[in-house]
């Protein structure tokens, strides 16, 4: 895969060419409108099940919600805490088909560490400990094995510090682990959803927005030239997140904003060869029974130490900013379990997303519940809303099935075969066995399985498109070449801040930036 002519591939070339096909008026089976994990999700559900598809996204692939998220893949203990058994379940079945069967590439097994300090009591700790033991039970009846996901357990205080080398150690009685599921990155998820839906013949168009939209259609326009277009379809799902009350009416959203902060490995102790953070360190916020902070390892060196939850009014904006106050509440929680307190200094970044919250009422938005709905309109548009990243494929699976329901309703059918995807392998996905097999750098096996090999192919030979692209970051030529030519990736922006993250951090955007402008003057080459 080098040319970028395979049915996954998405580019230029190709939005080109489909946006002159549907130009012509064609009709199809189903619009999805809303490129983030839940509209790609739909779309791949839809093309396999052998429906034609069309998706627009105003802006890029995981514009929205979906790359702000903590990037992990859980089973939901939270929501076991606060009695939402249901909504744990599914969470923790989601989790099992993802980081076994259709993106084992993607995600891998996180141990979460809570340690035992003095602010928590013997009380306390057997709390905590109870609702681990709940988690390996809500694991195993999920089907998911321990040799993918092993049982929780006591540590000692050098196990603590071997996760986590920079804890405060006065005091500390040891800890507990927990293992859950941590993607490499969440855009990732959402480019291979989007790769896989067009390899089942889904139209996947960037750049692309919704002026108007009902049940049977909607009046969509070409972002980068201005030129609009009718496109008649049988049925239409909303999957705009945040922004889904602005195409359909009666949908009120409560959105609420989770902050991260971006930190470098060498604040937690990652400096002079020491590995730094290697687990999520879990620490609870003061007076709330089922909330934490967490301090999250990340790709290229990084760690993420998330995360708020805070109610937004008004206008919602394209890419939210995090608060002073957030700023502040986070550093103050995660200090009390570290031995040196982190300051703004140590800070490289920040970032922001909405929760797509149905409002239902209730004092907070802490409090609203994280199960998805599907709305359908008076018009007959499908509207899904709520849920969590994990979940993304049952809401996705739902908002077909409700699509399918509207059309007939309308007197339209749609021949649909059964639902593939809970055990449909995503672009690149394989067995653990095979990945460990494939010649290429970890890095790029980690971001992209066995497709790792085509990036390296893609250098043709030139072991300098190899090498990083800037000091401090693992992004090479040949990954943003790839993300060109087969990603969709359309300008800078699309390679810094989603196709890559190297954005999150001002600095390294600014040296990324020459090799940015270089692939996409290279691929127009």
């Amino acid at each position: 895969m080098t040319d970028g002519t395979e049915p996954t591939s998405l580019n230029a070339r190709r939005r080109a060419r489909d946006l002159d096909h549907l130009s012509g008026a064609p009709r199809v089976d189903l619009l999805v409108i809303g490129g983030g994990v839940t509209g790609t999700g739909v779309a791949l559900d839809a093309a396999s099940r052998g429906l034609s598809v069309v998706l627009v996204e105003k802006h890029d692939l995981a514009f929205g919600t979906s790359r702000w998220s903590s990037k992990l893949v859980h089973g939901g203990l939270r929501y076991l805490a606060t009695g939402q058994v249901s909504v744990a379940y599914e969470s923790a079945v989601e989790r099992g088909i993802l980081i076994e069967r259709t993106a084992p590439h993607l995600i891998r097994a996180l141990p979460n560490v809570f340690p035992l300090l003095p602010s928590l009591d013997a009380k306390g700790a057997a709390m905590i400990r109870a609702g681990y033991l709940a988690g390996d039970l809500l694991r195993a009846a999920a089907g998911t094995s321990r040799h993918t996901l092993p049982r929780s357990r006591r540590l000692s205080r050098a196990e603590v510090r071997g996760y986590a080398p920079t804890v405060r150690e006065a005091g500390l009685r040891g800890g507990l682990v927990f293992w859950d599921g941590q993607l490499v990155d969440d855009v990732r998820l959402v480019v291979a959803l989007a790769r896989t839906a067009a390899g089942h013949g889904a139209r996947v168009l960037t750049r692309c927005s919704a002026v108007e939209a009902g049940g049977q259609g909607a009046l969509l326009r070409d972002e980068l030239t201005g030129a609009t277009f009718e496109l008649d379809a049988a049925a239409v799902v909303n999957a705009t997140g945040v922004w889904a009350g602005t195409l359909a009416d009666g949908v009120a959203m409560r959105p609420s904003r989770g902050t991260h902060l971006v930190f470098s490995q060498r604040s937690f102790g990652g400096l002079n060869g020491m590995n730094g953070l290697t687990a999520a360190l879990t620490v609870p916020i003061p007076g709330e029974s089922s909330r934490f902070v967490f301090a999250l390892p990340a790709a290229g060196g990084r760690v993420y130490v998330g995360l708020t939850d805070e109610e937004v009014s008004g206008e919602i904006p394209d890419v939210p900013t995090a608060s002073e106050g957030e700023i502040d509440f986070l550093l103050d929680t995660i200090n009390s379990a570290l031995r040196v307190p982190l300051t703004r200094a140590d800070v490289v970044g920040t970032f922001s997303g909405l929760r797509p919250l149905l409002d239902r009422g209730g004092a907070r938005t802490a409090d609203l519940s994280r199960e998805h709905v599907v709305l359908t309109g008076g018009d007959g548009m499908v509207t899904v809303v709520g849920g969590k990243l994990t979940t993304y494929r049952r809401m996705a699976q739902d908002a077909v099935d409700a699509a399918l329901a509207a059309a007939r309703a309308r007197g339209r059918r749609m021949r649909a075969g059964p639902v593939r995807t809970r055990a449909l392998p995503l672009v690149g996905a394989a067995s653990r066995a095979a990945l460990a097999a494939v010649q290429a750098p970890p890095a790029m096996i980690g971001r992209y399985g066995t497709e790792a090999v085509d990036v390296v192919a893609g250098a043709g030979g030139d072991r300098t498109l190899l090498e990083p692209i800037a000091p401090g970051v693992d992004t090479t030529m040949a990954d943003l070449l790839f993300a060109v030519r087969h990603e969709g990736a359309l300008d800078v922006d699309d390679l810094l801040d989603r196709r890559t993250r190297i954005g999150l951090s001002a600095a390294d955007r600014a040296s990324a930036l020459p090799a940015a402008e270089e692939a996409l003057a290279r691929a127009a080459g």
